[in-house]
């Protein structure tokens, strides 16, 4: 029984000896004095080689063992090179919070437990939150630091081909696949392509447009990131400490292009990803691309990674009325300057960020502007409001940090976001009140729980802002509701009070539509189908189909926000890894077998 110490330090290390000498007994009872019956373990591969989340001791109780006698984990202690143990608050609860270290027979790991008194035994200190999470595998450790490359092959053999020349063969791939074709060169493909290759994974990205870093180089001309720039870095290497809090959209484009150099990653531009289909019997891919200079390459890797956003195809939604328009239409992804529409009028259908920026850019380029209200959606001011789903990102390193942030359960994070709305609402109050004021619909996500989960849940629905909601309040941008158009006239929106709202521009800022549709698009029905619904939780606890084996084998999924990316990016690598060292089965199973 955990003895009830005021050491914090002493407490955690109690505990973790206790919960190492409960697992490795063949009497799982001495398991349940460790747990508080509201208790969560979130696993990332370490013990079940899946990213899971079990709720509430008793089913903990079932799972944690039978996984426990198959990883053999071993070897728990605090990491003395992390945060010390402290006494936290997270989602509303106080508890000690210990960040240990461990290994299992085939890697090692990092984990936190929070520990909190249990009012009906005596107020002992039990764990609230597990997480076990897998941080490299034996023998296949991360080629830095100490295991860095030493160079010498590249200037001491003078008679062979030196670095550069290596480089271009390898990116070339003349006479070999690669082993992973990554679709997409955004935060997503350059994280996944530089942990596989730390991993000694061939790595191919390709990417249709033109030149490294266009997928933010061709966006819209104002356009800054939303969150910080502690937030945002790339695995390996850091944003230099004197850059700006707000990255703008052309300093991050090439950033990227400085980073696919310096972590000399394989990268194909001007490439497009037609498609494909699998080859069950071989274990490979048979993908088609195609390139601007006019030449097809076929290629049979073993694994493809879809790393082409949260969504990829832009949602144009049917408006039969709207060929009446005699103006220029446009979806929100071509849209890249206000300039040439100064003077001019322009009608902005879409609330998300998108259309707020949209709308702001052609406001400040001299355009009249109208946005067009949809539907209901939060407003949140970018700062200090938005910037409250990051405090922990203020309190310690980015490796805590991002273990902080991978250890919440799905339950626990919707408490805590529940709490930072509530507090962002009290925050925004003066704001708030000014756009009901002029009839703007406001929501505040599924439950209260913000907009951190309309973005997991949906990819959009939110606007963080920086300035065009005061516009909209004060009535320098024209707000409309969706539901008063009564039809498109060539002049403009016709509504149904007779009015109608002029305009030589209409953007349609309404968002992408599913990524499954792309699946669908790229590899058929049957296959889409098999694989699923992506992203999102469903009745589940985890993204689904993210960063972990889908129903197909060999086809992968990553996207979202720079840090998560730079989070699941490694996880994602792991298991490829662990496949092609023959660790880990290609197809999903309710259970894999620990060597």
């Amino acid at each position: 029984m955990l003895d009830k110490t005021d050491d914090i330090s002493v407490a955690a290390d109690n505990w973790l000896v206790q919960f190492e000498d409960a697992l490795a007994s063949p009497d799982d009872v001495l398991l349940k004095p460790l747990f508080h019956p509201d208790s969560y373990w979130r696993d990332v591969l370490a013990l079940s080689w899946n990213i899971q989340t079990v709720n509430r001791a008793f089913a903990i109780l079932e799972e944690l063992p039978a996984h426990a006698r198959r990883s053999a984990p071993y070897n728990f202690r605090i990491d003395a090179d992390r945060a010390a143990p402290r006494r936290v608050m997270r989602a509303g609860t106080q508890a000690i919070e210990a960040i240990f270290k461990f290994e299992t027979s085939v890697g090692r790991g990092h984990g936190i437990v929070r520990l909190v008194p249990d009012a009906a035994d005596d107020n002992r200190l039990k764990a609230w939150t597990l997480l076990t999470a897998l941080e490299e595998l034996k023998g296949f450790e991360e080629q830095q630091g100490h295991t860095r490359p030493r160079g010498q092959a590249y200037s001491r053999d003078f008679r062979g081909p030196n670095w550069l020349d290596q480089r271009k063969t390898s990116a070339e791939y003349a006479d070999r696949d690669p082993d992973v074709l990554v679709v997409g060169g955004g935060q997503a493909g350059l994280a996944i392509a530089a942990r596989l290759k730390q991993l000694g994974v061939d790595t191919l990205i390709v990417d249709r447009e033109a030149r490294i870093g266009d997928n933010w180089r061709k966006r819209y001309h104002a356009l800054t990131l939303h969150n910080q720039v502690q937030v945002n870095h790339l695995p390996y290497m850091p944003f230099p400490p004197n850059w700006p809090v707000y990255i703008p959209k052309d300093k991050l484009a090439n950033w990227f292009e400085a980073y696919v150099d310096a972590m000399e990653l394989n990268f194909w531009t001007g490439t497009e990803f037609a498609g494909g289909s699998y080859d069950d019997a071989k274990g490979r891919w048979n993908i088609e691309l195609r390139r601007t200079d006019g030449t097809t390459r076929r290629m049979q890797p073993r694994h493809v990674v879809m790393a082409t956003g949260v969504s990829g195809i832009p949602n144009l939604p049917d408006i039969p009325a709207l060929k009446n328009f005699a103006g220029k239409v446009m979806h929100s992804s071509r849209y890249e300057d206000g300039e040439d529409w100064h003077g001019k009028r322009a009608l902005v259908i879409g609330t998300g960020n998108s259309g707020h920026d949209i709308a702001q850019d052609l406001h400040s380029s001299g355009a009249e502007v109208t946005l067009v209200q949809r539907s209901s959606t939060l407003i949140t001011n970018i700062e200090p409001s938005a910037q409250l789903a990051y405090a922990a990102y203020n309190e310690g390193t980015l490796e805590d940090s991002d273990l902080i942030a991978t250890s919440m359960p799905l339950v626990l994070a919707r408490r805590s976001h529940v709490l930072m709305t509530e507090r962002s609402k009290e925050l925004d109050k003066p704001l708030l009140d000014g756009l009901a004021r002029v009839g703007f619909k406001l929501d505040f996500g599924d439950g209260g729980t913000g907009w951190q989960f309309k973005y997991l849940t949906r990819g959009g629905g939110y606007y963080f802002n920086v300035g065009c909601s005061d516009l909209v309040a004060s009535g320098a941008i024209r707000l409309k509701q969706f539901t008063d158009i009564e039809t498109f006239v060539p002049e403009g929106a016709r509504l149904k009070s007779g009015e109608t709202v002029a305009a030589d521009l209409i953007v349609l800022a309404t968002g992408y539509r599913p990524q499954e549709e792309l699946v669908k698009k790229l590899f058929g029905e049957a296959m889409a189908a098999k694989v699923g619904p992506i992203w999102g939780f469903g009745d589940g606890q985890e993204l689904r189909n993210m960063y972990t084996r889908t129903p197909q084998p060999g086809l992968w999924f990553i996207a979202g926000s720079l840090a998560q990316c730079r989070i699941n990016s490694q996880y994602l690598a792991l298991q490829i890894k662990a496949i092609e060292a023959g660790l880990l089965p290609r197809d999903v199973g309710p259970r894999a077998e620990f060597p």
